[in-house]
């Protein structure tokens, strides 16, 4: 009997398997940017832990594995800033990335924060990063702006309403 995919909540416990997968899902950005100092790759277990604690954050397992996750945080406009959507490479193109994508959104529209309501939804990828792109343009997610961060790369921001 095969097992499936579960999406809960991101535990403290979490933190060590996200940042392994973070790390192995990063290299072929790395590759595709010809970059390996991107801060996914240089992300200390401390840092990923602070992400955490101060936003929230979903992972998928199967069994006992986690196979992806995502991060997010909401600012005082009530935009939330999603980052870090990561699905293991055996696992792409299966459709976690949208249920994960589709859980942050849920998380934020419903959820009463204390500092804001959600207004947007905001994250970006690499200009090159073509999957993304679809995934987030699939999603509603509408280009909003751009940012050159250096001859190779060239960060591509997406938008869409709460």
């Amino acid at each position: 009997m095969g097992l499936s995919v579960t999406i809960s909540a991101a535990e403290p416990h979490d933190a060590e398997h996200i940042l392994k997968l973070q790390y192995l899902c990063y290299q072929s950005e790395a590759e595709l940017y010809g970059d390996w100092s991107i801060e996914p790759l240089t992300q200390s277990l401390d840092a990923l832990r602070a992400e955490l604690d101060e936003g929230y954050g979903l992972v998928a397992r199967l069994g006992d594995e986690v196979v992806a996750s995502v991060r997010a945080r909401i600012d005082e406009d009530g935009t939330v800033r999603i980052a870090k959507l990561i699905v293991h490479p055996r696992m792409q193109r299966h459709g976690l990335g949208g249920r994960l994508l589709d859980g942050i959104e849920r998380h934020f529209a419903s959820e009463a924060e204390a500092t804001a309501s959600a207004k947007r939804f905001q994250l970006f990828t690499g200009h090159r990063s073509e999957g993304n792109l679809r995934l987030y343009r699939s999603k509603g997610y509408a280009q909003v702006g751009t940012r050159e961060l250096g001859p190779r790369l060239t960060l591509v921001t997406l938008e869409k309403a709460a």
